[in-house]
């Protein structure tokens, strides 16, 4: 039987899709262009004087005061951050400075989790007037309650101790810390709280053991804010604080101008240095804390 060729399929010819050419969104574009440029601009005008600073702290005696000034040393004098530690006990003042720092911190985070926790959990009466009461120790100035607070410590003999500057954290933590706080535990939901009494935990437990590990980008964030207030704090260590042996950085900074030395020799250079030294490491906290930081600023006040 014989068998009838098959037929190859016919090849149609192929057909070239057109090419479709995307409009550039010209008023767009230059909205980002111009928002851009201005952003740019104004990042570098903030910058001058931290990039001014970084270079009078490399200048010799002699640039300081050039005119016109310059941005940049001729020659960079590195002995200006020797010169910061030989002149003045700094490194005590950096160690007395981050012990204050460190316990202080620890107080308004455990202290300001725990009120923000009450506000958020439980339902007490007067529960949302107290805390409008709390917001409201925002608007008190510092300058009501210094002396009655400093007529306080002198009656408990601390005086030129480390208590005033470190102890006050230890109760409530501060009214924005709350509110920071706070509302980052409305945005947890119930539920966990609800499933953990079922398996027998107590509020401290789940305070402790659920709360707190969710809440991680906000207790960043006021760790940062914590950081930067007590490292900088300067009012409070000129009040309580006599002994220059006990003295913090903001203090220690005072022994660069010209009245505190037997000479007159100008220490500008000097002071820049030990400035950037004590600007340090808040910057260093915050770039290693930076994830945590805007994490916890973007999710905290979505529900109220």
């Amino acid at each position: 039987m014989a068998t009838t060729p098959q037929r190859a399929p016919a090849v149609l010819p192929s057909r070239t899709q057109p090419q479709t050419t995307k409009s550039v969104n010209w008023p767009k574009l230059l909205t980002n262009v111009f928002v851009y440029t201005v952003a740019t601009v104004v990042g570098i005008l903030f910058a001058l004087p931290f990039l001014w600073t970084i270079g009078s702290s490399l200048k010799p005696i002699t640039e300081i005061f050039q005119f016109p000034p310059t941005l940049l040393p001729n020659e960079p004098r590195w002995a200006n951050y020797a010169d910061v530690f030989r002149i003045a006990p700094f490194w005590r003042f950096i160690l007395n400075t981050a012990y204050i720092t460190a316990f202080a911190m620890i107080g308004q985070i455990l202290s300001a989790s725990a009120v923000a926790y009450g506000f958020s959990r439980f339902r007490f009466p007067g529960r949302d007037m107290l805390f409008l009461v709390v917001l409201g120790t925002m608007m008190l100035p510092w300058q009501v309650t210094i002396v009655p607070t400093f007529l306080m410590f002198r009656y408990l003999d601390w005086i030129n101790t480390y208590w005033p500057l470190i102890v006050p954290s230890f109760f409530g933590g501060g009214a924005f810390y709350i509110f920071l706080l706070r509302q980052f535990f409305l945005t947890i939901p119930k539920d966990l709280d609800e499933a953990a009494k079922i398996d027998g935990a107590s509020s401290v437990r789940i305070f402790w053991s659920v709360l707190l590990p969710l809440a991680k980008p906000a207790l960043a964030t006021v760790a940062i804010f914590a950081f930067i207030e007590h490292w900088n704090e300067f009012i409070g260590p000129l009040i309580f604080l006599n002994t220059p042996e006990k003295f913090t950085v903001s203090i220690g900074l005072r022994y660069f101008t010209a009245s505190a030395f037997e000479s007159d020799e100008p220490r500008e250079a000097i002071l820049m240095a030990a400035s950037l030294i004590v600007a340090l490491p808040p910057l260093i906290l915050f770039f290693v804390a930076q994830k945590y930081f805007v994490q916890g600023i973007v999710t905290t006040g979505l529900k109220g």
